[in-house]
């Protein structure tokens, strides 16, 4: 399987179709297979009483500045039109229904899962509808979860990105050892999302555990304001790491190991191969379930509301909410009264619930 070079331009273009022209342009002069984007509908991400969430620039009020990003239709067909005349391969990631419908009209050749959307089982169903290539990322989840999103994306045309959900993620926290495991477990081709601040490291020793696919942060300069940018890689450093990964794919393993020892350290290679087993990474583990989605209270539901579509919601839980029940049970739980008032954006629990109706 051809290496395939992910440049995930996400949100970086803040809006601006003109800005996200020289996003595309600068990642395919890069070296970049495919540009990413993300389909941002605030409502369906998060709560609007999430409060403030802890990014690379600072403590960032999300639900707020995803408002401010939303775009229709015509943006994201315009952004996969600028795609396609760099020769770059257009995806992006949907984050609730609404967004993927929106995804879907575009025709997409693949479509990319975020993280935290590993739980979201009623996305990965209508995403399995659609019967086109899917990449899942596997940050902030365990194996069982993993496995669980598999099994209803199904294995065919599905390549799983390993992943640790933290910006930055410290690369001696990357585990690359754990790729043919999750190769072997799951049944997939593997790959890495990267987001660590080294341009290289990560990707190029993951060409020893058999990547196929490699995602990193993309943007102009890292003195942006763009969610990720603060991360990202510039173009200069973008064009280094596409560079040795793409001399790495030419090469077979010994040859590979000679290089990656030219160009880093023993104790830089040894620190991103890990141990190899799935669990989570020390800089994530207090994310789960958290970051994570989960079923929550749409507004305040009085003791004895009946729950419906319209009152609950599946989102993000982040710092501030309590989490509630595992996306899995929403359909399940519809009917059901709560038993103590719950107040907006909380998330609700199953000690929350009375009998079924």
């Amino acid at each position: 399987m051809k290496l395939n070079i992910i440049a995930e331009i996400g949100t970086a273009h803040g809006g601006s179709l003109s800005r996200a022209e020289e996003l595309i342009r600068a990642a395919a002069s890069s070296g970049a297979d495919t540009a990413k984007f993300q389909i941002v509908f605030a409502r369906e991400i998060l709560h609007p009483e999430t409060g403030t969430v802890p990014l690379p620039g600072g403590d960032t009020p999300l639900y707020e500045v995803f408002e401010s990003l939303e775009k229709d239709l015509s943006f994201y067909a315009s952004l996969k039109e600028m795609c396609q005349a760099e020769g770059l391969r257009f995806l992006a990631s949907p984050f609730g229904m609404e967004s993927a419908a929106l995804l879907k009209s575009l025709n997409p050749e693949t479509v990319k899962i975020a993280s935290p959307e590993v739980n979201y089982t009623a996305l990965l169903r209508e995403v399995a509808s659609w019967n086109i290539p899917v990449i899942l990322s596997s940050g902030v989840s365990r194996m069982e979860d993993l496995k669980e999103a598999v099994d209803i994306l199904g294995r065919k045309n599905l390549t799983l990105l390993h992943c640790v959900t933290s910006y930055p993620a410290p690369e001696e926290d990357y585990n690359l050892s754990v790729l043919p495991l999750l190769q072997r477990e799951l049944a997939v081709p593997v790959g890495i999302s990267d987001h660590s601040m080294n341009p290289s490291l990560v990707p190029s020793v993951a060409m020893l555990y058999g990547a196929v696919t490699i995602e990193k942060h993309f943007t102009l300069s890292r003195n942006e304001d763009g969610l990720d940018d603060p991360i990202a890689l510039e173009p200069e450093d973008y064009y280094l790491m596409c560079s040795r990964v793409r001399e790495l794919e030419s090469l077979d393993m010994v040859q590979r190991q000679k290089c990656l020892k030219s160009w880093f350290s023993a104790d830089e290679i040894k620190a991103v191969q890990g141990h190899g087993q799935k669990i989570l990474a020390p800089s994530e583990k207090m994310s789960y379930g958290r970051t994570n989605r989960s079923i929550h209270a749409s507004f305040t539901l009085e003791r004895g509301t009946v729950l419906n579509p319209e009152n609950c919601c599946i989102v993000r839980t982040e710092k501030k909410l309590t989490p509630g029940m595992h996306p899995r049970f929403f359909d399940e739980i519809m009917g059901r009264r709560v038993n103590r008032t719950i107040p907006s954006g909380e998330g609700i629990s199953e000690d929350d619930l009375s009998l079924k109706l």
